[in-house]
């Protein structure tokens, strides 16, 4: 009786003690979560602030409160301690180690608290530079959400930092507006001037995002690969509540008089009907005029446009400079048999398969560049099948993205991988670019 008395109580503390290494170890996870949460969180918020002073200020209350929201009072019976942060500020780079400890009792079986384990942890993150261009869509069809496009998208450039980040900004209808370029060679942006052009946005036009990565693209380029400042990191953020089904172009006309310049040639999102423009590149609705712009000519001498061009350019060539040289071979076919087929006649399915085919081709060459690409959509009818070939065009901004859950034909593993989120309505649209700016910080670490 007394070999199995001692025997029991020998059994009942290893039990109570194995029991409390597997409550220690659940403790640390949690620890773990807190300073991950506490890191990531103080990684945003060192972005705010005027001086090193205020950001680090800024960053230790940040981990201080994700930290304490992450890790309840009295997990599994425990204490936890949040350390001092640190935060360390180096030619551009910063530097956060987050640690923490908890306190908590060693049970026997039956028996009482003999002593305590302290389960701590250190978590690290680097918030590096980065260079970076946000292009918004500013097509007519957001004309109810503008107020929640407005302020979010300025939430969004608030979480970054003012004085080290090189963030460009520009929108797109018909054509694209460059609002503030990226600086090319100092860092830093002008936040108050960003958010003044954003308060100024109107809704109008339709949805050339060609023309909105093509110069999102030119502008995070305009970094010099030679300049030293050049961040390793270089995200270019996309966001758009439509499929695209514009793009800018220079036709070739049958009777060369009617038009040298290039503009947009356009669609709807019906399926069908007639390419309408041009309009200006560089304008959110403007039209070429004159006779660029059939739609602009007395009723009695109006004609459709494809009746007066003869055919597409086999290259993408809305932006070369020089006239001579606009069927010269680019960087993006516009006749194609993939992804989509486009052929040269000007038709609504051509111009339509064509406005996709860019944007997700200009998409593929900046991951090719080492630029991640992130992109964020709004509304219902991304999720429903438009243009020609009822596509989703969700699809093209997931194949933009090159996110995990873009279709087969499109996405490679070897590329830059980005994400892309979806804002069901306009209540999500902040959580959605919260979440860009976390996953841009965590590949910043």
């Amino acid at each position: 009786m007394v070999l199995v008395v001692l025997s029991m109580t020998a059994v009942l503390a290893a039990m109570g003690l194995a029991f409390s290494a597997g409550m220690s170890y659940i403790v640390k996870a949690k620890l773990n979560a807190a300073t991950d949460a506490a890191g990531l969180a103080a990684a945003r918020a060192v972005s705010v602030g005027i001086n090193e002073s205020e950001q680090r200020a800024n960053a230790k209350d940040a981990a201080q409160r994700f930290f304490t929201a992450n890790f309840p009072a009295n997990y599994m019976m425990s204490t936890a301690t949040l350390n001092d942060t640190q935060v360390t500020f180096n030619r551009g780079e910063v530097t956060i180690n987050v640690s923490a400890s908890a306190t908590m009792p060693v049970s026997f079986f039956g028996g009482t608290a003999t002593s305590s384990m302290s389960p701590g942890v250190i978590t690290e993150t680097k918030r590096k530079d980065l260079d970076m261009v946000v292009a918004l869509d500013t097509s007519g069809s957001l004309l109810n959400q503008g107020a929640n496009v407005r302020s979010s998208a300025t939430t969004f450039l608030n979480q970054f930092n003012q004085d080290t980040d090189r963030v460009g900004l520009l929108h797109f209808a018909y054509g694209a507006v460059v609002d503030v370029p990226i600086r090319p060679t100092a860092r830093g942006f002008d936040r108050k001037l960003m958010t003044q052009k954003i308060g100024a946005y109107y809704f109008d036009g339709s949805t050339a995002s060609a023309e909105g990565m093509y110069n999102a693209r030119e502008q995070i380029n305009s970094v010099p690969e030679t300049n030293l400042n050049r961040s390793n990191l270089r995200v270019i953020v996309f966001f758009s509540d439509g499929a695209p089904n514009s793009f800018g172009t220079y036709l070739t006309w049958k009777k060369t008089s009617d038009c040298n310049a290039p503009g947009t040639i356009t669609t709807d999102d019906d399926g069908a009907g007639e390419p309408g423009g041009l309009y200006k590149l560089d304008q959110q609705k403007d039209d070429v005029g004159g006779t660029c712009t059939p739609e602009t000519l007395p009723s009695y001498t109006r004609d459709i446009l494809r009746n007066r061009a003869s055919e597409l350019p086999l290259w993408y060539n809305g932006h070369v400079t020089d006239y001579a040289k606009r069927n010269d071979p680019g960087e993006f076919k516009v006749i194609t048999s993939s992804p989509r087929a486009v052929t040269k006649e000007i038709t609504y399915a051509n111009v339509n398969r064509a406005a996709r085919n860019l944007v997700e081709a200009m998409a593929s060459k900046s991951r090719d560049e080492g630029i991640y690409v992130f992109t964020l959509g709004l509304g219902s009818a991304l999720k429903a099948g438009s243009g020609v070939d009822g596509e989703k065009g969700e699809d093209t901004l997931k194949c933009m993205a090159n996110s995990t859950d873009a279709p087969s034909r499109c996405f490679n593993a070897t590329k830059p991988v980005g994400v892309y989120c979806y804002a069901a309505t306009q209540a999500d649209l902040t959580p959605c670019f919260s979440k860009l700016a976390s996953a841009i910080l965590r590949i910043s670490k």
